[in-house]
């Protein structure tokens, strides 16, 4: 099988949405993407990109994509953060995502990155085993910590009234 790596363009975003919402319905998450394809496109180019998305095309069809964007450590300094890589089901142990992470690893090497990280579902064996043969970390005893958007609401609300 013949594939390529490249930079995704803003062509590709309904390509990309449709492997996010796979990633979702993967994760028991069928109904959490709120993400549109203008979201990505606006987002991702112009002349300000919040993030960076490298594909895998096979016979001109995304199968794959990872997407970073930069974040910084008050520890290290610069860091790449993935926020996913993604393979459609069909294509997962094709060498896609092994791709996709060199790409994303060079990509963090060129921006003279100290760090690049990412998280996984604990449930997710095939993905840990997948990331710890490639050499990374996997920190089991931190946890991921979100403020949803209703979350952010709320505490301003809760914020406000304090202040009343």
């Amino acid at each position: 099988m013949t594939f390529k790596i490249r930079k995704a363009t803003s062509t590709d975003m309904p390509q990309v949405l449709d492997l996010i919402t796979e990633l979702a319905v993967f994760e028991n998450e069928p109904d959490a993407v709120e993400i549109t394809v203008s979201d990505l496109e606006n987002d991702g180019f112009g002349e300000h990109p919040v993030f960076q998305c490298f594909v895998a095309e096979v016979n001109g069809r995304v199968e794959g994509i990872a997407l970073v964007y930069g974040r910084y450590s008050t520890w290290k300094g610069k860091i790449l953060h993935l926020e996913d890589l993604i393979v459609s089901q069909k294509m997962r142990g094709s060498g896609l995502g092994t791709a996709l992470l060199d790409q994303v690893v060079r990509y963090g090497n060129d921006l003279g990155v100290k760090r690049i990280s990412w998280e996984v579902l604990d449930w997710n064996e095939p993905a840990i085993e997948f990331y710890e043969k490639k050499g990374a970390d996997v920190k089991r005893d931190w946890d991921v910590v979100h403020l949803t958007e209703t979350g952010i609401k709320n505490y301003l609300t809760k914020l406000d009234n304090a202040r009343i």
